[in-house]
């Protein structure tokens, strides 16, 4: 079994702790946000061949950091920290570590992702008589907005389609997460939708990653994971 620490004690830490078990994971070390406020040490990791970490935008880097210097590899769901990436991707590499970040772990988001980019190019060849709009959904305690996924898609589909694409953000009750582009015309429309129905994808996803990084070095991301596995 490959040994496990999960760090982060919110709703996604707890289920990424909980799997953990059945995918053939030892968790060696769960660290909330007690334990990590002064700093990580290798020490607390206990063993850890793997992290993964899904805490709040303004700790993300320095658990990364942290994590890279005591030489665990370490898997990121934590979105809203993008100022601080190519700083900590730096520190990564120049530490000899490995990071895998992803602002989705749902393997279906990210192939969704791919079917965004193929429908603004195709929508862009007719004109400008598509607007082009994203709409994100996700629970009413999700800290960024837009959202990491959003901005990721809206991305993909400006370089695509080589205008920009309005994001609208939706806060409310219980929802795990639901991403729709909308192409939208006069007379009509053509809505795709990715729907997270279960937290748990993201936890599976992200567990599924952390197996792939134990004895990689370097920053990677989904692309890397999914067209390695996918030979």
């Amino acid at each position: 079994m490959t040994r496990l620490a999960v760090i982060g004690a919110g709703k996604m830490g707890r289920l990424v702790a909980a799997l953990a078990p059945e995918m053939g994971f030892e968790l060696v070390a769960t660290l909330g946000e007690e334990r990590t406020r002064g700093g990580i040490t290798r020490d607390a990791l206990a063993g850890a061949e793997v992290a993964v970490e899904f805490t709040v935008p303004a700790a993300a880097a320095g658990v990364i950091r942290d994590c890279a210097a005591a030489g665990v590899p370490v898997v990121s769901g934590t979105t809203g920290w993008d100022a601080d990436r190519a700083s900590v991707e730096s520190d990564v590499r120049s530490s000899t570590g490995a990071l895998l970040w992803a602002p989705n772990f749902a393997i279906g988001a990210h192939l969704f992702s791919k079917l965004v980019a193929e429908a603004a190019r195709q929508f862009e060849k007719v004109g400008q008589q598509f607007d082009v709009h994203l709409i994100e959904t996700h629970h009413a305690q999700k800290l960024d907005a837009p959202s990491g996924t959003a901005r990721l898609l809206a991305g993909v589909a400006e370089r695509a389609g080589g205008r920009a694409v309005p994001i609208t953000s939706v806060r409310t009750g219980q929802v795990p997460g639901t991403h729709e582009i909308v192409f939208d015309a006069p007379f009509e429309q053509v809505r795709l939708v990715h729907e997270a129905r279960d937290r748990r994808v993201f936890a599976a996803g992200a567990l599924t990653a952390a197996r792939w990084l134990v004895g990689r070095r370097g920053v990677f991301t989904l692309d890397d994971f999914l067209g390695e596995i996918a030979r």
